[in-house]
């Protein structure tokens, strides 16, 4: 069993350990912790690393710790303003027009809970890249496992991580931003984006 946290369109750093896994389990059972890719990723806009951020309600109202599938979504005009953002960064990639009517599901449907919107996100890439991963939610927390990958949801951990370099939208003007959200790579490479995770 491979263990992750289910982040908003994880960073590629995420996915080429989850192409790696066979068996995929999404902890939920986890306390939430802010400032995580739990509810945020970072794509690449015009002037740089633009982050994307869901707002979250509950979690400052409520006294002690919120388990990750209890974390209430904002109801806001957040996810216009993604695809938005994301319309403005990459409709002019070479595949962003491929995706983009999947994608726009995500950002027309009503959520409630984080977790939902996170494995929507998950199942949208995983029928993108054809990866036909099947994955578990933990009914309880998970103290220790062997292939334990939850560090990839902390920001300051992938900060280290190595990424294969590809051609980004901005990238003559900016240099290469390493360990974007996958929609960056999914929009620059398509399908080949497997051959980056593997």
């Amino acid at each position: 069993m491979a263990l992750f946290i289910p982040t908003y369109f994880s960073t590629i750093s995420q996915y080429t350990s989850i192409v790696k896994s066979n068996i995929i389990t999404f902890e939920a059972e986890e306390n939430y912790q802010k400032q995580s890719y739990r509810n945020r990723c970072y794509i690449f806009g015009a002037n740089g690393k633009q982050l994307l951020n869901i707002p979250i309600s509950n979690t400052n109202k409520i006294s002690g710790k919120i388990k990750m599938r209890d974390v209430v979504i904002e109801n806001s005009n957040w996810q216009r303003q993604h695809y938005k953002s994301l319309t403005t960064a990459y409709n002019h990639s070479p595949f962003f027009e491929f995706y983009k009517d999947d994608l726009q599901f995500i950002f027309t449907k009503k959520y409630k809970y984080l977790l939902d919107i996170n494995i929507d996100s998950f199942l949208f890439i995983n029928d993108a890249l054809e990866l036909s991963k099947k994955y578990n939610i933990s009914k309880i927390y998970n103290e220790s496992v062997i292939n334990d990958f939850r560090y990839h949801a902390a920001v300051k951990n992938n900060d280290k991580t190595r990424c294969t370099p590809y051609i980004q939208m901005f990238e003559d003007k900016n240099g290469f931003l390493k360990n974007l959200s996958i929609l960056d790579l999914l929009f620059m490479e398509g399908p080949n984006s497997i051959n980056f995770l593997e």
